[in-house]
């Protein structure tokens, strides 16, 4: 009698159609220095939001599957594999550089031609929207043993947090910030701000009713409002985690002098935002623009821990919890703003 392969589920984006569908196929095999990775939690990102509606550039010329946030066990690995071994538990970095251009040898390989957002997986290569996945043994994390896998799957947006925070330090207790957005990465940004010591300084600026709701169950202290009844405001530091090019616009005459502007939600590729030269150089202003992950993700682990239960609690930020199969009740719930994150549980 011949033994059937073991098979595995993936949502298939086809970038053509932009149809997403649930599909199987064979559990493919490590080889070489890949880890075969049964996925855990696999995170539904702002960008898979903009690469399904097209958006954001991504792989174009075949079907493949999304998901660049996600967590698992090392179900296989390949005979060149020396750092791992099956059962343990990781997190994926998506993002790698070339290691052969100028940017990778100067430690910047998120600028990368041929790697950085060039190759991610999830985005250029197959990721975490499936049962399975093949990642390269050097993009692979392990998970210290008192942080749970769900909260592990938060590990990217929390890295790419560290990166900012690495660009904008230093940010001082008593500095007044402004969070633009309380979608998940708000939250997140508001609560690394708080355990960072920052009290009763942060204030989130957010139109929708109920998001302004979900900053108050974080328990933070922090006020949340909306942009139009902050003229009388100045602040420090402004932080636009919404991709609004007009929110941004309207932020830059928030700030004190010598203020910054981070830019860290993803705007759309042709939206423009106009600001007063004059202005920039009378005030000294900075606008600092945050991507990726750069040598970050350990640091972004390390948030995980220590932020563990007290704040990446996923009732008190938003989070829901979907099957594969209720991917479409996942983005028709992320689309009206129901809940701040869907995470697919895989497996």
């Amino acid at each position: 009698m011949i033994k059937s392969s073991p098979t595995m589920e993936y949502l298939s984006f086809d970038p053509k159609t932009k149809q997403l569908t649930l599909e199987t196929c064979v559990i493919p095999k490590a080889k070489g220095e890949e880890i075969l990775i049964k996925v855990a939690y696999s995170g539904i990102c702002g960008t898979d939001l903009h690469i399904l509606n097209g958006t954001f550039p991504a792989k174009s010329d075949a079907p493949f599957s999304l998901g660049h946030e996600f967590s698992g066990t090392v179900e296989s690995v390949g005979k060149e594999v020396t750092g791992f071994k099956v059962g343990q538990r990781v997190a994926v970095d998506p993002n790698s550089g070339c290691n052969k251009c100028n940017y990778c040898r100067d430690g910047r390989y998120h600028f990368c031609d041929n790697g950085g957002i060039n190759n991610t997986i999830g985005i250029f290569r197959d990721g975490g929207w499936a049962t399975h996945v093949l990642v390269p043994e050097s993009q692979v994390h392990l998970v210290p043993d008192d942080v749970e896998m769900h909260q592990a799957a938060l590990t990217e947006p929390m890295s790419c947090i560290a990166h900012g925070w690495d660009i904008l330090s230093p940010v001082n207790i008593g500095n007044k910030v402004l969070i633009i957005g309380a979608g998940i990465i708000g939250l997140l940004w508001a609560c690394v701000l708080h355990i960072n010591g920052l009290r009763k300084t942060v204030t989130v600026a957010e139109r929708l009713p109920s998001r302004q709701k979900q900053i108050e169950k974080l328990n933070l202290d922090y006020k949340g409002n909306s942009m139009e009844n902050l003229t009388n405001e100045k602040f420090d530091l402004a932080i636009d985690c919404s991709g609004s090019a007009a929110a941004m616009e309207a932020a830059v005459p928030l700030l004190r002098r010598g203020g910054c502007l981070c830019i860290f939600g993803v705007a759309k590729p042709d939206a423009t935002m106009a600001i007063s030269p004059f202005k920039m150089y009378m005030n000294e202003l900075t606008i600092k623009g945050v991507i990726i992950n750069p040598h970050t993700f350990e640091k972004g682990l390390a948030l995980v821990q220590a932020m563990s239960d007290h704040y990446l609690d996923y009732n008190k930020l938003g989070i829901k919890i979907y099957k594969l199969s209720e991917y479409k009740e996942a983005l028709e719930a992320l689309g009206k703003g129901e809940v701040s994150k869907a995470v697919f549980k895989c497996s």
